[in-house]
């Protein structure tokens, strides 16, 4: 009698674990994709941030001897204007706010200021941990460091405004990677996956999941190419932009509901 009642102990266990992730696929929505338009993006840039401003994109590379800031023509892909980051620093995340440029590197707790027109270096900052993606809103810098963790800046001071963790059904999510701020939500890439994860930046609950599956081809893969990584957004025209570490293309995509 034990061993039956213990059977069915664990059905009704498995059977609300069930219905927790279907009340869960219901409460957030999951988005797929179509792809609207591709470009050449340098197979050699290991895209950490990715920034779509004034027609133009402005992309951070990482590795060590590789980090750079780029502007970048949109169409061409060409580099129009770049500089170099010192071989020590491993360049990550970066946004472009109020005229000037800020990008953060991975171990040094260290960020750098640049002038947005000629990327002359401004000034330095520090922060605590590690340093993923960066983004903003109206009034702070917001910044993701592999945790579920993410901290508003004060743009002058650099200290931490407030924090947010981030969570799916009161589960954290980690690996929070290139952040965009879109319509008042942070788009985030979680990386080694394929999703981007939607957050409210007031509660740091996820409202919806992209799910960008399959977008670079097989054909496109036959180079070495890394991970999702790389949001833009183009807010005169509404377009929203996506690439990875070492991919060929960058995508304009719009996402639909899952099974629509």
């Amino acid at each position: 009698m034990r061993f039956y009642s213990l059977i069915a102990l664990l059905l009704v266990l498995f059977l609300l674990a069930c219905g927790e992730q279907s009340a869960t696929a219901r409460g957030v929505p999951v988005y797929t994709y179509e792809v609207v338009n591709n470009w050449h993006h340098d197979p050699e840039a290991y895209t950490q941030g990715l920034i779509f401003y004034d027609g133009f994109l402005y992309e951070s590379t990482g590795l060590n001897g590789q980090s750079s800031l780029r502007k970048v023509d949109l169409t061409s892909g060409k580099v129009i204007q770049q500089v170099k980051v010192p071989e020590e620093f491993f360049a990550e995340g970066m946004t472009i706010f109020r005229g000037r440029i800020f990008q953060l590197t991975w171990k040094h707790n260290k960020g750098f200021i640049y002038n947005l027109e000629d990327f002359q270096k401004a000034g330095e900052f520090t922060y605590e941990g590690e340093g993923w993606g960066l983004t903003h809103d109206d009034e702070s810098l917001i910044m993701s460091d592999g945790t579920s963790r993410i901290r508003f800046l004060d743009p002058t001071s650099f200290k931490v405004k407030r924090t947010i963790n981030v969570t799916d059904s009161n589960h954290p999510i980690t690996e929070l990677n290139e952040l965009e701020y879109i319509r008042g939500e942070i788009y985030a890439n979680i990386w080694e996956t394929d999703r981007i994860a939607r957050i409210d930046p007031r509660t740091g609950k996820v409202t919806g999941w992209i799910d960008l599956t399959g977008l670079l081809h097989v054909e496109d893969s036959s180079q070495p190419v890394d991970v999702l990584n790389g949001i833009a957004y183009d807010t005169e025209h509404d377009r929203l932009f996506v690439t990875g570490k070492l991919w060929p293309k960058l995508f304009e995509i719009r996402f639909k509901k899952a099974g629509h």
